[in-house]
C-alpha cells in the first residue's frame, strides 16, 4: 500500500502543510481552572515533531457564562488561558508544525455530573427534541455570543494561530440551531428550513471574518449526527445540503470540517452508490470549498465505544487512500489513533505499519 497521497502537500491562504493529515480535535478536559500549562504544551509539540500536518485542538470555550459542560474544558479568552495556548502555538511551530484552535459553546450538552455556576442556554431551551434543559437564548444572548466567537477567532490570530476552527456540530449550541428538534423559535433565529436555522452560524462567521481580516483560514466544523441521535440528519438530499452548507462558505468559511462516524461511508447512496461520495466528498462538490473527511481513520470500530470503555484495533487504510487518490476531499482528520499514538503519522509515512497500536481507552484520561 502506497501512502504517498497522505504526504501531499497543501496550502490555504498562506497556511502550508507539509501533508494531508490533520489532528482531530479531541475533548480532554484536563486544563485545571481552563488554563492550559505545560502538559498541553508536550501533548500538542509531540505530535508536531512526528509530523502531523495540522493539529487541531481540543474543544477551546468562548467567553460566554456557560460555554462549557465539563470544568477541566480550557478557555480561549482571558489572559491567563491566552498565556498558555500561545506558549502551545510558539512550541508547535518550532517542531515545523501548523496549530490552529477548535472554539465553542456546548450550550445546553451535559459532560457528565459536573453543572456549571449559572443555566445553561440553547435555542429553545432543549438538549434535545422534547427534552428541555437551560434557559432560550434572547436576542442578546445571541449577539453576544456572536460576539465572543469574533473575540476568541481575533485571539488565535493575534496569538500566532495558523488558521481557527468553529465547532458548529455534535449537538452542541451551533448545531442546536441547526437542528429542527432542538431549534422551535418562531424568530429569524429559527425557521422551517435548514437554511433559515443556518442563520445564527452565518452570522458567527461573518463576525469572524470581520474581526481577522480576509486572509486569515477559518475552517468550520459540521455534522449530521448529533450526540443526542446518531441517526440525525440535517440535510437528506443534496439541495439541502447546498442548502445548509454554501451560505457559511459565501459568508467567509474557507474550509468544511464534515464530521461522520465512519469517514467511506457514502452520504447519498441512492445517488451514487455504495462506493460513493462520502459527507466531504459531497460538500466539497456543492459548495467548491475545500473539505477535510473524519471518521474512525484506520480503527475497525467508531468512536462510541471509547466512552464506555473499549478500545480499538488498527485497520486497512486502503479505503482512505483510494479517496484521497481521487481528490474527494482535500485533508483527512486523525482522532482516536494519535489520541494513543503521537507518532502514528510518522510510522504511516515509512511504511511501519506493524507498528501501529491501535487505540487504548484508558489513553483518554492522559495526554500522552
Amino acid at each position: 500500500m502506497k501512502t504517498d497521497t497522505l504526504f501531499r502537500p497543501f496550502s490555504l491562504k498562506g497556511m502550508n502543510l507539509n501533508n494531508r493529515i490533520v489532528m482531530a480535535p479531541m475533548t480532554r478536559s484536563m486544563a485545571p481552572q481552563g488554563i492550559p500549562g505545560q502538559p498541553q504544551v508536550d501533548y500538542y509539540e509531540r505530535r508536531a515533531a512526528a509530523d502531523v500536518g495540522l493539529i487541531l485542538t481540543e474543544g477551546t470555550v468562548i467567553n460566554r457564562p456557560a460555554s462549557r459542560n465539563l470544568p477541566g474544558i480550557p478557555f480561549f479568552h482571558g489572559d491567563q488561558a491566552m498565556s498558555g495556548w500561545t506558549d502551545v502555538a510558539n512550541a508547535v511551530h518550532a517542531k515545523g508544525g501548523k496549530i490552529a484552535p477548535q472554539i465553542w459553546h456546548t450550550g445546553s450538552t451535559r459532560g457528565g455530573d459536573w453543572e456549571p455556576d449559572v443555566p445553561v442556554e440553547s435555542p429553545s431551551g432543549l438538549v434535545a427534541p422534547g427534552e428541555p434543559r437551560g434557559n432560550t437564548m434572547t436576542d442578546e444572548d445571541i449577539a453576544d455570543t456572536i460576539a465572543a466567537f469574533a473575540e476568541s477567532a481575533k485571539l488565535a490570530r493575534d496569538a500566532g494561530f495558523d488558521a481557527v476552527e468553529v465547532h458548529g456540530a455534535h449537538g452542541y449550541l451551533i448545531d442546536q440551531f441547526f437542528w429542527s428538534g432542538t431549534n422551535l423559535r418562531d424568530d429569524a433565529w429559527g425557521g422551517p428550513t435548514i437554511k433559515d436555522r443556518s442563520r445564527f452560524a452565518a452570522e458567527i462567521v461573518k463576525a469572524i471574518r470581520a474581526a481577522v481580516g480576509t486572509d486569515f483560514p477559518l475552517i468550520l466544523r459540521v455534522s449530521q449526527w448529533k450526540q443526542q441521535d446518531y441517526k440525525a440528519r440535517l440535510a437528506t438530499t443534496t439541495d439541502e445540503m447546498t442548502d445548509w452548507l454554501l451560505p457559511f462558505v459565501e459568508a467567509g468559511v474557507d474550509m468544511l470540517h464534515c464530521s461522520q462516524r465512519r469517514f467511506w461511508e457514502p452520504e447519498f447512496p441512492e445517488i451514487d452508490g455504495d462506493d460513493g461520495l462520502n459527507f466531504a466528498g459531497w460538500a466539497k462538490k456543492l459548495t467548491g470549498a475545500a473539505t477535510i473527511s473524519v471518521g474512525s481513520v484506520g480503527l475497525n470500530s467508531d468512536f462510541g465505544g471509547a466512552f464506555v470503555g473499549e478500545g480499538s484495533q488498527t485497520t486497512s487504510l486502503d479505503k482512505l487512500i483510494t479517496r484521497m487518490e481521487r481528490d474527494e476531499f482535500d485533508l483527512i482528520a486523525v482522532g482516536r489513533a494519535l489520541l494513543s499514538d503521537a507518532h502514528w503519522v510518522e510510522k504511516v509515512r515509512d511504511g511501519r505499519m506493524d507498528e501501529l497500536t491501535g487505540f487504548q481507552a484508558a489513553d483518554l484520561a492522559t495526554l500522552k
